[in-house]
């Protein structure tokens, strides 16, 4: 399987996933629908972090000059030589006094903070590809429900201010179509560093991990670690595009490298590089299965099956509807659904959908999920894959006053055969009740016995 790969040991900000996915092959020409959109453009370039050649994306205000980039880049090496030199506190001074420079001329802030609402009506109007536009509204909920659990307000109600502005949009957007430009199989991600001290935030002065980033690592896949600095290393911005598409592991999967990047942070360190890496390759995927296919653990237990799960809020979906999508969603591709009631904005009654399916039916999932039900977007989780037994089915046949009656039995295993559950099928045990006067359960048992019997157990 194609899998990218991101080493979270130097923390994650929106430009620095952005500028790693571009140095590891994605084109920054499938940017266009965000500066259609937003007066900005993305500026490319190159720097050194401690010896390594790192991509830098900036994004810049339309008609702001390109060179800043580069003067930043010369402040940084500045900065370091002097860390280098023992000279610590000048070194500190310079990046604090460089830290407000930027702030003045990047678009970092820049442009009008808006609401919840209106961030996902933005993105909405890029016209981008669905499982683009999915990965971005997917971080922007998390963003906003991470928001609204810190603050105690409603998600609609939630307003963003540096995470609303152009620059963070910019970011957001601009790593999904990156992402969906290299189109990897899998997304995972190391431990992701947080760094440590105390942020500057627009309510404040926080400390590191800010509050909203701790809520999305709180709900993420991936785990995090403090340090290796004290400085903000995982922005919510970075925390909330890796919990939209990256499954955490412990450490760098086995993986057929076909292409890395790096992509630069904006401050220097005198001991370590400031750079986000990401590897791309074949493998990492626990076996030789290909997309789609289940992988079986080499200590025998459950079989790992990749997957995409959806799900949309209703809040006007009639029984009718709802009665029907297990039927739809499945002729669709859905390989489970769940209907959940739920309270929704202004404590009115609604359901949540969530559908389970194979990565490649995700799409055609979505769409026939949107079409039955009306609603104006699916998001697709950040689960990549669950662990399932090997099911095989097995034929009772039951004696009956002198008649012999069949029922399926599904049986499960772990991947060396060892069998863990017998059950058997619910409508065939009803049919044979019916035809026999027996009561449901007594079939049931008898059907799951004689399985067992037979099997041995």
């Amino acid at each position: 399987m194609r899998t990218l790969a991101f080493d979270g040991r130097t923390g994650a900000a929106g430009d620095m996933v952005c500028a790693a996915l571009i140095a590891a092959g994605a084109d920054p020409e499938v940017l266009s629908p965000v500066t259609d959109r937003l007066p900005v453009r993305y500026e490319v370039g190159e720097t050194t972090r401690n010896g390594i050649r790192a991509t830098t994306v900036d994004v810049l205000l339309d008609g702001e000059d390109g060179d800043r980039a580069h003067d930043r880049d010369d402040e940084h090496e500045h900065a370091q030589e002097h860390e280098n030199a023992h000279d610590h506190e000048h070194a500190r001074d310079h990046e604090h006094a460089r830290e407000r420079d930027d702030e003045r001329g990047h678009a970092e802030g820049a442009g009008v903070s808006r609401s919840y609402p209106e961030v996902v009506a933005l993105v909405e109007s890029m016209d981008l590809p669905e499982s683009v536009e999915s990965v971005a509204l997917d971080a922007f909920e998390r963003l906003g429900r991470a928001e609204a659990s810190v603050h105690g307000t409603d998600l609609d109600e939630t307003h963003f201010h540096e995470v609303g502005a152009d620059d963070a949009i910019a970011d957001v957007v601009g790593a999904a179509l990156l992402l969906g430009d290299l189109d990897p199989g899998r997304v995972v991600t190391t431990p992701v560093a947080t760094g440590g001290g105390e942020v500057e935030t627009s309510h404040g002065v926080y400390p590191v991990p800010a509050p909203a980033t701790t809520r999305i690592a709180a709900d993420a896949d991936f785990s995090t670690a403090g340090g290796p600095v004290d400085r903000e290393l995982l922005t919510p911005t970075g925390a909330a595009v890796l919990a939209a598409v990256a499954e955490g592991v412990d450490r760098l999967p086995p993986l057929d490298i076909a292409a890395d990047g790096y992509g630069a942070g904006d401050a220097a360190f005198p001991d370590r590089p400031n750079v986000l890496r990401v590897l791309v390759g074949d493998g990492g995927d626990g076996g030789e299965a290909g997309v789609g296919e289940a992988a079986a653990p080499a200590d025998g237990g459950l079989v790992r099956d990749d997957i995409a799960v959806l799900e949309t809020n209703l809040d006007d979906a009639s029984p009718e509807v709802l009665g029907g999508l297990q039927e739809t969603l499945a002729r669709a591709g859905a390989r489970d659904v769940t209907i959940v009631p739920t309270t929704m904005k202004k404590s009115r009654p609604g359901h949540l959908v969530k559908a389970v399916c194979k990565p490649e039916d995700a799409e055609a999932v979505a769409a026939r999920l949107a079409r039955e039900t009306g609603t104006l977007g699916v998001r697709q989780s950040g689960a990549s894959h669950r662990w399932i037994a090997e099911r095989a089915f097995e034929t009772a046949t039951l004696a009956v006053d002198g008649d012999e009656r069949e029922v399926s039995v599904k049986v499960a295993s772990t991947a060396d055969g060892e069998v863990y559950d017998v059950s058997a099928e619910y409508d065939d045990a009803a049919a044979v009740a019916e035809a026999t006067g027996l009561p449901i359960r007594d079939v049931l048992r008898r059907a799951e016995r004689a399985v067992r019997d037979r099997l041995g157990e």
